[in-house]
């Protein structure tokens, strides 16, 4: 059994590779789920769903804790952590309040980093090959502003309100990008302080997105000589220790 989970987790057969990408689509269907729950009073139906998404994802981290080879390393991995409180979360669901429900969006932290993902497309999309500092850069933001929302919706947005989740939303992009309509504001030192935090980190990754898209893109293949990984799309030689490559590229279009 373990030789079976092994295979659909690291192996290269399409078997493993569709598995990966389904567990994914997983992990999207549970981020929508925590949104779409996150401000909603949690009746039997909510409590059992909870029940069983809890579940298969303990079902998951315990497979990847299995045959991981280095258990403690796994354990103190950040997306490791975020699985961990995400489980409790939901076997905790009808004794949580609202403001600790929203631990359970700490699983937006490995979409893009589960399952040895950036493997499969590295070797499956051209396309993310190409320009995967800027697709990685544009999920984190994603991942970023729908976290901060989620977190602006359950912990400043009065229950009154027509629309939340956009007008958590709509906060959050207005601070991010310092245009600050004031329409919508948080009253409270924790709010503001926490307006401060959106809009450092938020800058931050706005002007990393802005690199990645700007700046001349890399290509992944590693040096011979030593072992530098990133180079020029038409890189004949290695920047670092000069050593022939021979990296596959079709030329300029």
């Amino acid at each position: 059994m373990k030789q079976t989970v092994k295979y659909l987790y690291i192996s290269h057969d399409p078997v493993s590779v569709w598995f990966r990408y389904a567990l994914i689509v997983f992990d999207i269907a549970t981020i929508v789920f925590f949104v779409a729950t996150a401000h909603v009073s949690h009746g039997p139906g909510i409590t059992t769903a909870s029940f069983v998404v809890g579940f298969l994802i303990l079902l998951d981290f315990s497979a990847r804790l299995w045959i991981s080879k280095d258990r403690w390393k796994l354990l103190r991995q950040i997306y490791t952590l975020a699985d961990i409180v995400v489980i409790l979360s939901l076997f905790l669901d009808p004794f949580l309040t609202g403001n600790l429900a929203f631990l359970r969006i700490l699983r937006a932290l490995r979409l893009i980093h589960s399952y040895h993902l950036l493997r499969d497309l590295r070797r499956d999309s051209t396309f993310f090959r190409t320009h995967e500092d800027a697709v990685i850069a544009a999920i984190n933001l994603l991942v970023f502003v729908f976290a901060t929302s989620t977190a602006v919706l359950v912990f400043f947005i009065p229950d009154d309100t027509q629309t939340p989740y956009i007008d958590a939303l709509y906060f959050t992009m207005a601070t991010l990008t310092t245009t600050g309509f004031g329409d919508i504001t948080l009253q409270t030192p924790g709010g503001k302080l926490f307006s401060v935090f959106i809009m450092v980190v938020g800058v931050a990754l706005f002007v990393r997105l802005a690199q990645a898209i700007f700046m001349p893109q890399k290509v992944r293949y590693k040096c011979p000589g030593c072992g530098l990984f990133r180079h020029d799309p038409d890189a004949v030689h290695c920047k670092h220790c000069g050593a022939t490559l021979r990296i596959e590229t079709g030329g300029a279009s």
